[in-house]
């Protein structure tokens, strides 16, 4: 079978990276394959280049290493070798076909066929491969796809997901970002037939497919075709109804997966089964209980002493970005209705002004300032730490390090030489 570019294109802005070119050149032959084909013709930038090249990875690495590359063998076991050059990463992959697969993992054998490669992609508009020269390769019509908003999958749907179930979730990100008007009716059958399949999946794997689909623009019209399958339940089964969800989302709240996450979670739903059950990280389980404690979001009609204490809180948490999370805190407050005819956006230009103005509020005094005033370490250090945070928050934070110093000699005077504070 003649290897024929079903068409010509303007060779895109990622062919001429340094890396990438000098892998391409390498490589006699080489080709770049799947999601920045797609999003050259998309017009949509693209985070990664990947290549594939007709050889085995051995030679590939071999290849590479003798034009001065750094070579990682990122994933020998697929074919997969990740080339460095000026920082810069480029995954390139031998082309293969798949021999066995489980619904979870392939063993693959390598071979030179293109059209072989292509055939075991999920999708059409991910199956496409272009040329140095401009020359795209087109086996199953994803150009055509891409332009009509159809998201396909490479031939028989049933087979492409028995392959690897996750492709199931794949599907509602890329219909999601690429899909317009109805999605295709065979696609969305074979998803409902592999629902039970779904629990063969790591929660690793369904995890960083769900934060993908969240991440989208709009994520209320996938999710709710998600739910209509019966995908949703099977992997987000405490998500509740959408309402808090489209309300965030209609208020232009910014696309941040565990901000969407702790909107779709009923109230009542603990966060750290959910957290453990899709084995988010340790950060992304403290941001998610942190978003959702409702209850430490400032409300518009707060004055600048409470945004400079809401912001020295979230400081506290040792997440990091606490302008961030007092923001965003605000966004689902105002989602889960707390307060439905007040200002949000005022409220949020504020927050913002004073963090610009006067950056993050911090407590002026640490142990070695109690230390220079007699008070050795301790627990009785920690307390009086505490209490003097406490009278610095009650004062909005605007008591400088002179004032917390007078506060604590005043306390230490009143307390007749020894190191007892009162309130």
């Amino acid at each position: 079978m003649s290897d024929t570019p079903a068409a010509t294109i303007q060779r895109p802005a990622f062919l001429d990276a340094p890396a990438v070119a000098a892998v391409l050149a390498s490589l006699p032959g080489a080709r770049a394959v799947g999601g920045c084909v797609r999003d050259a013709l998309a017009g949509r930038d693209s985070a990664d280049v990947d290549i594939a090249a007709p050889f085995p990875p051995g030679e590939i690495a071999a290849r590479l290493l003798a034009a001065g590359l750094k070579v990682f063998e990122t994933g020998l076991a697929h074919g997969t070798v990740t080339a460095v050059k000026d920082r810069q990463p480029v995954e390139v992959t031998s082309l293969r076909r798949d021999v066995l697969t489980d619904g979870r993992h392939a063993v693959v054998e390598w071979t030179t066929d293109w059209r072989e490669d292509a055939a075991r992609r999920d999708f059409t508009i991910n199956a496409m491969s272009l040329a140095p020269d401009g020359a795209l390769f087109d086996y199953f019509s994803g150009l055509a796809d891409l332009a009509a908003g159809k998201v396909r999958f490479v031939g028989n749907p049933d087979t492409r997901l028995a392959e690897d179930y996750l492709r199931a979730l794949r599907f509602f990100r890329f219909q999601a970002r690429y899909g317009t008007g109805e999605p295709d009716a065979a696609a969305v059958a074979a998803i409902r037939r592999a629902v039970p399949g779904l629990a063969r999946l790591s929660a690793e794997r369904v995890w960083m497919e769900l934060k993908r689909i969240l991440a989208v623009p709009d994520p209320v019209a996938t999710l709710g075709l998600m739910a209509e399958t019966g995908v949703l339940g099977a992997v987000l089964p405490e998500a509740g109804a959408p309402d808090v969800l489209l309300r965030l989302v209609a208020a232009g709240a910014p696309a941040e997966p565990l901000l969407r996450l702790a909107a779709l979670l009923p109230e009542g739903v603990a966060t750290a089964a959910v957290a453990q059950r899709l084995k988010v990280s340790a950060e992304e389980r403290s941001w998610l209980e942190a978003l959702r404690d409702v209850s430490a979001a400032l409300i518009p009609g707060a004055d600048d002493a409470a945004i400079r204490r809401a912001l020295a809180r979230a400081d506290a948490t040792r997440l990091g970005a606490p302008a961030r999370l007092v923001l965003l805190r605000t966004w689902l407050a105002e989602a889960r209705e707390v307060a439905p005819e007040a200002d949000w956006p005022d409220l949020r230009k504020r927050i913002e002004a004073i963090v610009a103005e006067e950056g993050i509020p911090v407590f002026p005094l640490l142990g070695r300032d109690l230390i220079e005033e007699g008070i050795p370490p301790g627990p009785e250090m920690g307390r009086i730490l505490t209490e003097l945070r406490g009278w610095w928050l009650s004062d909005g934070c605007a008591a400088t390090r002179e004032d917390c110093l007078a506060e604590l000699r005043r306390r230490l005077a009143q307390g007749g030489g020894g190191t007892a504070l009162g309130g």
